[in-house]
C-alpha cells in the first residue's frame, strides 16, 4: 500500500491585488467596529488570514513523504524550474510555477492508496481543490472523503482528538508531547510564511515544508502503533 502524507504552504495576495468589492467583504466587520483601535487590529487580522483562504492566496510549496521509500519531495514556487537535493534531510527539492506544483501533485495522488496529512480535511485539501480550480487543474483524487474513513484519508488531528472529542492542538504541540523534533524548534512556523515569501525566501519556506511533513511522519507513526484499531 502506497502512503503518502503531505502539506502545504500558502501565500496571500497583496490585499490591494483585491477588487474593490472582495476587499470591502473581507473588511465589512472591522469597519463597523467604532473604537479605532480594536478597529485596526481586526482589520489586520482580516489582511493576515488572507493567507488561509484560495481566492485571496496561492501555494508557494507541498511537501510529500513517501513512506515506502522513506523520501520527502518538496515542490516549492519559483520562476526558472530548478532542483537540489538535500542529503542531509534525504528530500529532494524542485522549483515550479504553482499551476506546474498542483499538477506534479496530482499526479502522485492519482497512484496512491492512501494520504495522510494533519489538519488536511479542514485546510490543506479544500485549500488545493479549490486553488486547482481556479488554475483549471482537475484533481485526479477526491480527497475530502467520508470524515470516519480512514481507507484512503487519514487526517491526524481528527485521530488524535478522536473527531473532536477532546481539545485540538497544532503540530508543534503534538511533537512536544511525544517526543518528535518539532519544525518550529528551527525558528519558523506557518504564520512566518507570508514574510518569508515577501522577503524573497521561498526556499527557506521549502525546508520548513519538508520539515513538517517528515515531523508529520513520526506522529503518523506514534498513531498507527499504539492507537490505530
Amino acid at each position: 500500500m502506497r502512503t503518502i502524507i503531505f502539506d502545504i504552504e500558502t501565500s496571500a495576495y497583496p490585499f490591494d491585488s483585491l477588487s474593490e468589492s472582495q476587499q470591502e467583504y473581507l473588511l465589512r466587520y472591522a469597519e463597523k467596529t467604532k473604537d479605532e483601535e480594536i478597529k485596526k487590529e481586526k482589520i489586520g487580522d482580516a489582511i493576515r488570514y488572507m493567507s488561509l483562504y484560495p481566492f485571496t492566496a496561492k501555494v508557494v510549496a507541498i511537501g510529500i513523504y513517501d513512506v515506502d521509500k522513506e523520501k520527502s519531495f518538496v515542490y516549492y514556487e519559483s520562476e526558472k524550474e530548478e532542483e537540489w537535493y538535500s542529503e542531509e534531510k534525504n528530500t529532494h527539492y524542485k522549483g515550479l510555477s504553482e499551476k506546474e506544483i498542483l499538477e506534479s501533485f496530482w499526479r502522485i495522488v492519482e497512484v496512491a492508496d492512501r494520504v495522510v496529512t494533519f489538519n488536511g480535511r479542514m485546510f490543506d485539501a479544500p485549500f488545493l481543490m479549490l486553488r486547482s480550480a481556479i488554475l483549471k487543474t482537475k484533481p485526479s483524487r477526491n480527497l475530502i472523503t467520508n470524515r470516519y474513513d480512514k481507507s484512503f484519508h487519514i487526517d491526524l488531528l481528527d485521530q488524535f482528538t478522536f473527531y473532536g472529542l477532546t481539545r485540538k492542538f497544532n503540530l508543534d504541540f503534538y511533537c512536544n508531547a511525544f517526543g518528535i523534533e518539532s519544525p518550529k524548534s528551527k525558528g519558523i512556523s506557518g504564520m512566518e510564511v507570508k514574510t518569508l515569501y515577501e522577503a524573497g525566501k521561498v526556499k527557506e519556506i521549502a525546508v520548513y515544508c519538508g520539515d513538517d511533513i517528515y515531523a508529520s511522519y513520526q506522529l503518523f507513526k506514534i498513531w498507527a502503533d499504539f492507537l490505530h484499531f
